[in-house]
């Protein structure tokens, strides 16, 4: 069953990893739409993929030009956008995290920046578009619930994410549009590749695997799925709360 036929959807950072995964679930039911991202070729590979309902718009989602040409091009092209999947963020390269005795102020603005400023425009720009009654997805993390080394200004800033999706609920619901935060746990991405070197990538996953109570990381497509469930008219009585698609990692407790 295509719970999107005909749905236009924008997925931004949706040339690779998460973002990719929540494009092809949405491709996979009936939706058409844009995604975005900065790198050429990962956006070239990813429309290859996708196929000829999907477009693709190289845009960083720091610039707010660079916001308001996806969702223009994007209206010009399908007339309408009804779902806006907010994925861009993560880590930001060359831009090591650490503990507040490390991190400086730039590298502070740049997480945000990245991961909770960016969002929030991304969403501003995106309403003159929107149809009302579309649908809103913020990709959070469950780093938000959980302390990690090294990791605080990231975690601080998905948890703001999490509550961003409540207020900005409140905001548009004379419109109603909905806002929902959907958070993954360890998804197995190329990102494991930025945070660890290649001869520990294996052991690093098998940690996460071990402390994952479903017992394997998250793929993209699970995250897919979960974003066509809000995407879709199946959530239309879920607005403004999280939903943790981490294979239980933030609420399971395994005892060894």
């Amino acid at each position: 069953m295509n719970k999107l036929e005909n749905k236009v959807t924008v997925v931004t950072g949706g040339n690779s990893g998460i973002g990719f995964g929540i494009a092809e679930a949405f491709r996979n039911h009936g939706a058409i739409g844009t995604i975005t991202g900065r790198n050429k070729e990962t956006l070239d590979n990813a429309i290859t993929q996708l196929g000829g309902n999907f477009i693709a718009i190289p845009g960083d989602v720091n610039n707010s030009n660079d916001l308001e040409n996806v969702f223009k091009k994007t209206f010009e092209k399908f007339g309408k956008i009804d779902v806006l999947a907010v994925n861009a963020g993560g880590i930001v390269d060359g831009v090591p995290m650490g503990t507040i005795s490390d991190v400086t102020e730039e590298s502070y603005d740049r997480y945000m920046d990245l991961n909770l400023k960016s969002a929030y425009f991304t969403v501003q720009k995106s309403l003159p578009y929107l149809n009302d009654g579309a649908s809103i997805i913020l990709i959070g993390s469950s780093a938000a619930h959980r302390a990690a080394p090294g990791m605080a200004i990231y975690s601080a800033a998905k948890a703001a994410l999490i509550s961003l999706a409540k207020g900005l609920s409140l905001d548009l619901l004379p419109r109603k549009i909905r806002v929902n935060a959907l958070s993954p746990g360890s998804i197995d991405t190329p990102v494991f590749g930025k945070l660890v070197p290649q001869e520990h990538l294996e052991q690093v996953k098998q940690m996460w695997i071990d402390i994952t109570p479903v017992g394997r990381q998250g793929l993209p497509s699970d995250i897919g799925n979960a974003a066509v469930f809000l995407a879709s008219d199946d959530s239309t009585f879920i607005v403004g709360t999280e939903i943790l698609s981490d294979g239980g990692l933030t609420n399971i407790s395994l005892m060894k």
